[in-house]
Formats: C-alpha cells, sequence, structure tokens
C-alpha cells in the first residue's frame, strides 16, 4: 500500500506541474489580449482627441492641420446629428487611413455647402453607426474647417448598390449625402449601401 501511494504521488507531480504550466500560459495569454484590447481603444481615444484639436487649430488658421505628422489626411469638417447627440470628424478622402479614424469626403464631390452634392463616407460599424437612427426631417449640421457651418435637412433614404447610387455631384442645388455599407449587421463587406439624403436648410458662420 505504501508502495502504491508513493507510486501514485510520483505519477502525478508531472501531471500536476504540466496543469500549472499550462494554467500559467493561458492566464499570460489573457492578460496581454487585454492588454492588446485596451490599448486599441486607448489608441483610438486618443486619436480622436487629436482629430479634434487639430481640426479646432485648422479652423483658427484657415489651413489644414494634420492630426499627427505622418498622416496622409486631414480633418476638414464635424458632422453632428442634434436629435441623436453624435458627431464626428469628417478627414479629407476616403483612404484606408482616413476611414481609420472618421468618416471620408469623396474627393471628387463638392464641399458641404456648395453648389452639388456633397458625400461622406464612413464604415458601418464604427463612425456611421448612427445612421441606422436616421430619420426624414432630421437635421444635419456640417461644420466646415473654415468656419462656415451648414445645416442640412434629411429627405430621404436609400438602398442600392454602390455602382447604382443615384449621387450627381454636379446637381443642381445644394445636397448632402451621407454613406455607409449595409446591413449593418452584416460581418463581411458586400455591394450594397445605406443612403442619406439631405437638403441644404440654413447657413451661418463666416
Amino acid at each position: 500500500m505504501i508502495v502504491a501511494t508513493r507510486l501514485q504521488t510520483i505519477g502525478s507531480a508531472p501531471a500536476r506541474s504540466l496543469l500549472t504550466f499550462a494554467a500559467g500560459i493561458l492566464i499570460a495569454a489573457g492578460l496581454f489580449l487585454a492588454a492588446q484590447g485596451g490599448w486599441i481603444y486607448a489608441k483610438a481615444a486618443l486619436a480622436q482627441l487629436l482629430l479634434e484639436r487639430a481640426f479646432a487649430e485648422s479652423v483658427i488658421s484657415g489651413t489644414p492641420v494634420k492630426p499627427w505628422s505622418w498622416a496622409d489626411t486631414w480633418p476638414v469638417a464635424r458632422i453632428e446629428v442634434p436629435r441623436l447627440g453624435v458627431s464626428a470628424i469628417a478627414l479629407k478622402g476616403v483612404s484606408g487611413q482616413a476611414l481609420a479614424f472618421g468618416p471620408g469626403h469623396l474627393d471628387n464631390t463638392p464641399q458641404a455647402g456648395e453648389e452639388g452634392t456633397a458625400v461622406y463616407a464612413a464604415h458601418r460599424d464604427t463612425h456611421f453607426t448612427f445612421l441606422r437612427n436616421i430619420r426624414e426631417n432630421d437635421r444635419l449640421r456640417i461644420a466646415r474647417s473654415d468656419g462656415q457651418i451648414f445645416t442640412f435637412r434629411v429627405t430621404h433614404m436609400a438602398v442600392a448598390r454602390w455602382d447604382e447610387a443615384e449621387i450627381d455631384p454636379d446637381a443642381r442645388g445644394v445636397h448632402l449625402v451621407l454613406a455607409t455599407c449595409f446591413p449593418f449587421d452584416a460581418v463581411t463587406s458586400g455591394p450594397l449601401r445605406y443612403l442619406v439624403y439631405a437638403d441644404l436648410e440654413e447657413t451661418t458662420g463666416k
């Protein structure tokens, strides 16, 4: 009996060591992933602060201000939906870097408030998540980096293929379109776009 007990104890020691080692690896991996996730959120929060600062400086100086030295884009406007209490800093262009940090203004469309149709696009699961809650007659406030502020009223929403959306940058009048991927809950990209159309209602500022 004593021999059997000793053999059982000796035999179980490596198993306990293996379990302890495995547990240590799992804990370390969990801590690493948690730290990585926290860093991503911290970096995103810092980026928004830098964008806000760059936009404020551009309004004061009247010239484009990059949020960080290596950025390939800069803030051009602030998009606000007063009813929803949301806002987002819009960046020049729709490059991958621009869309990673905010909505992008399509270069081949006029600035908001100018003749034609200004178009801003963003990801459905980040900066344009709120589009799913937009209603007809909602007001959209666009504050440009030159200090001018334009208020648009939503006329309608539509879903269309990206290559079949009826958006005319050179349309008569002053219009605005906010665009994002659709459906909102999809986990993969597709050809459909959710489009919010709005017409100019008021101009203030400079």
